[in-house]
């Protein structure tokens, strides 16, 4: 039988990264799209106060990243200090900011960027081109034209890497007091599903199975960091930064070095694909007037600067960062709720069924 040492050693870590990558993220685009797994739709739903179907997805999902990540922490399998949620000088201004830009972006497009990548793989035009957008968008926050302006207004107020970071060091709980919280978020999920008046096997199991990709991720990057001889970043699901990547793959030569983002993408995209033909959700969309689409670029371009300067999008900084419990992860997860909820307030001449569903205005009248 041959070790993992040995296939790192006969592939390469870059390989053996992608591929875990690309099998992780065919998961999570499955479960993500049989579940309707969408921050922005549990989002509305909680400022409406219907706490129904969408929040309980969402909520199900993140519990379920909480509860196995601390579990797998409790158990010595996971170590999450070098992570760069963690092990990196992180910003206080850059996170809150940037959450409250991305919640906003989030609602214009109809969904944060993991989501437009699914919807991308059912059919849908308009998230294609948001997604397009959002990369530009981070890639220019990253390195380019927009990068002074993340970068000042990152540096306003900044918390130092460590304990400072971590939410359980600072209030001294430790893992088994993320444990507790993530079991308490779980309970709520299921209570919310439970009263939702459409039920489905994919609540439960797609949700779940969402949460179970974020803990692997942590979990596979972590195994192969021990296993490799070179070093190895710990980290989990994010879709920021790759989509960053991908656009520079294209762009510009040599290309960056493949990773764990290399597969990511692709199997996300791969995945929702399937999840679509298998529910028979495959369906060509596109704008439907000139006002959407100014919304929609309007929106990915918020969603892609905000995403860099909070240092990540609803996954990458929400579920991932929030699973650990990184201080400037809820900061940002935060911002984002809130930020979504004021945009939802501004864009309130349409119905939250519009809102959550993306049906046309004219379908939500009475003949």
């Amino acid at each position: 039988m041959v070790d993992l040492a040995t296939i790192l050693e006969r592939y390469g870590d870059g390989t053996v990264l992608a591929i875990g990558g690309l099998v992780i993220g065919g998961l999570f685009g499955y479960f993500a799209q049989r579940s309707r797994f969408c921050l922005r739709a549990a989002v509305i739903e909680f400022w409406h106060h219907n706490f129904g179907e969408k929040l309980s997805v969402w909520l199900l999902a993140f519990s379920t990243a909480v509860v196995v990540v601390q579990a797998l922490m409790l158990a010595h399998n996971l170590d999450i200090s070098s992570a760069r949620q963690i092990a990196t000088r992180g910003s206080l201004s850059g996170a809150l900011i940037g959450g409250l830009v991305f919640g906003a972006g989030m609602i214009m497009t109809r969904g944060c960027a993991s989501r437009l990548l699914v919807l991308s793989a059912n059919g849908n035009l308009r998230a294609l081109l948001s997604g397009l957008i959002f990369a530009v968008t981070a890639q220019a926050s990253l390195a380019g034209a927009l990068s002074p302006l993340r970068a000042t207004i990152s540096e306003w107020w900044t918390v130092e890497a460590g304990p400072a970071r971590d939410l359980l060091a600072i209030t001294g709980v430790g893992p088994w007091g993320g444990l507790v919280a993530g079991l308490v978020w779980m309970a709520a999920a299921l209570y919310f599903s439970w009263r939702s008046p459409r039920h489905s096997v994919w609540v439960w199991l797609g949700a779940v199975g969402t949460g179970l990709t974020v803990a692997a991720a942590w979990w596979f990057s972590y195994y192969l960091s021990k296993q490799s001889f070179e070093p190895i970043q710990v980290q989990g699901l994010t879709f920021s930064g790759p989509s960053a990547e991908w656009l520079m793959r294209v762009l510009s030569s040599p290309a960056p070095k493949i990773g764990f983002e290399f597969g990511l993408l692709p199997g996300v995209f791969a995945g929702s694909f399937l999840g679509a033909v298998l529910g028979r959700d495959l369906k060509l969309e596109g704008f439907k007037d000139g006002y959407s689409m100014t919304r929609y670029i309007a929106g990915a371009v918020l969603m892609g600067f905000g995403s860099m300067l909070a240092g990540g999008c609803a996954v990458g900084a929400g579920m991932t960062g929030g699973a650990i419990f990184a201080l400037t992860a809820w900061i940002t997860l935060i911002g984002m709720w809130v930020g979504a909820g004021l945009m939802d307030k501004l864009l309130d001449g349409q119905s939250m069924e519009q809102q959550v569903f993306d049906v046309p205005p004219e379908a939500t009248k009475a003949p």
